[in-house]
């Protein structure tokens, strides 16, 4: 058996909360359900505060400004349509229980995300680098095979065009 390990934060939060549903199972009878997110984007994605990384390289371009990638843009990420996620929640709902991970089950880099919402966008402008963020994890991607065997779900939009959507939702 595999234990997760959070690294940051972040991630033992939403452990915890897994861990808190189990018990109350265990203690209940009960049973629940719980979607491990990749790192969902699309229209009506706040670009301010921690919002995905989509919605904010989006805004710095369309606002003439420079986006800005922590560490050296290498580490990759599971981009996963909003669309998508809400059709994995809906599946969800109709399960008896269990644990999902919402993923497209691919992984892109940051640097390569960048470079495809440039081509969406029109645009080519060089990103400055920061210091990478403490306890980020340089690899992401899902393992999205229990959600397809067990609830019949995968996602269907194609990272370009989702991000096309996402820009044209942006600039309106």
């Amino acid at each position: 058996m595999r234990w997760a390990r959070p690294l940051a934060p972040y991630g033992v939060s939403k452990l915890a909360g897994e861990e808190y549903l189990q018990a109350y199972n265990r203690l209940h009878g009960a049973g629940h359900v719980a979607l491990r997110y990749g790192n969902v984007y699309g229209p009506r994605q706040d670009p301010h505060g921690e919002a995905g990384v989509v919605a904010i390289f989006m805004s710095r371009l369309r606002a003439g400004e420079r986006p800005r990638i922590f560490g050296d843009g290498k580490q990759t990420r599971d981009y996963v349509y909003a669309v998508d996620a809400a059709r994995a929640a809906l599946r969800a709902l109709e399960s008896p229980g269990g644990v999902y991970n919402v993923g497209t089950g691919g992984e892109t880099s940051v640097l390569e995300l960048l470079e495809r919402i440039q081509r969406v966008a029109g645009t080519k402008v060089e990103p400055e680098f920061a210091d990478p963020r403490p306890g980020e994890l340089q690899r992401s991607v899902l393992d999205v095979s229990r959600a397809d065997r067990e609830l019949g779900w995968r996602a269907e939009q194609d990272l370009d065009a989702g991000l096309a959507e996402t820009w044209t939702w942006i600039t309106a």
